[in-house]
């Protein structure tokens, strides 16, 4: 038997494609067609949709092809509830660039998800949408300073030495690539070391521990 969960992949314009990329290739083996090509045996599948502002193809962060997004975040009403949450960073995160959409559908989703997890300044997004307040969390070291600066109102133990940080079901990674080590300790506690360590094996990627953090030093945070 095998339980679908549901995922949300949170996009807008200038996100970081690897925020998304990365974790998502992990996370693909364990897709309906994932499973059915045989490389893996899992009793949970993972069933992405892309959502956006509009069904209108966007540009992800400096380069990279136009993405088509699956749905918009207003065609998700009523009780239809996502299982995973995931929320990329990039210049579209900021403040100063994030369209209301997102927050909303942020608002709407995050309290009744399985799982959130946020890479990079996605973590910033959830600040701004007030879902930080009382949390650990942790986020790109290289912004860490301004984010801790323009969030220093909403109660959030920002973790500065962290290549990822959980609280209760809330994952947020540090900066890029930290989210593929994220997704890879995910992975790990929904489907076990066998598993995980099999689509390792096939991704050929190398892991770090949520302690395993050069940057903090590198950015003066520590």
């Amino acid at each position: 038997m095998t339980t679908t969960l549901k995922i949300a992949v949170c996009l807008f314009s200038d996100v970081a494609n690897l925020d998304y990329g990365g974790p998502m290739e992990l996370f693909s083996f364990l897709s309906p067609e994932g499973v059915n090509d045989g490389f893996i045996k899992s009793p949970i599948i993972l069933q992405p949709t892309y959502l956006a502002e509009s069904r209108e193809p966007l540009r992800g962060s400096h380069v990279g092809p136009l993405i088509t997004p699956d749905r918009a975040y207003g065609e998700v009403k009523g009780n239809e509830q996502f299982d995973i949450i995931l929320i990329p960073g990039g210049l579209g995160a900021r403040p100063d660039f994030v369209k209301p959409p997102v927050l909303e559908f942020l608002k709407r989703q995050v309290p009744g998800a399985k799982y959130v997890l946020a890479v990079c300044t996605g973590s910033w997004l959830l600040a701004q949408a007030g879902l930080l307040d009382g949390k650990r969390a942790t986020t790109n070291k290289a912004s860490f300073k301004i984010i801790q600066d323009a969030t220093k109102g909403n109660n959030i133990q920002w973790v500065a030495k962290a290549r990822w940080v959980v609280d209760g079901n809330l994952w947020t990674g540090s900066g890029v690539t930290a989210g593929i080590d994220m997704a890879h300790a995910f992975l790990k506690h929904l489907v076990g070391d066998e598993t995980t360590n099999v689509i390792r094996g096939i991704v050929e990627v190398g892991v770090r521990d949520a302690d395993d953090d050069e940057f903090a030093e590198f950015h003066n945070l520590i």
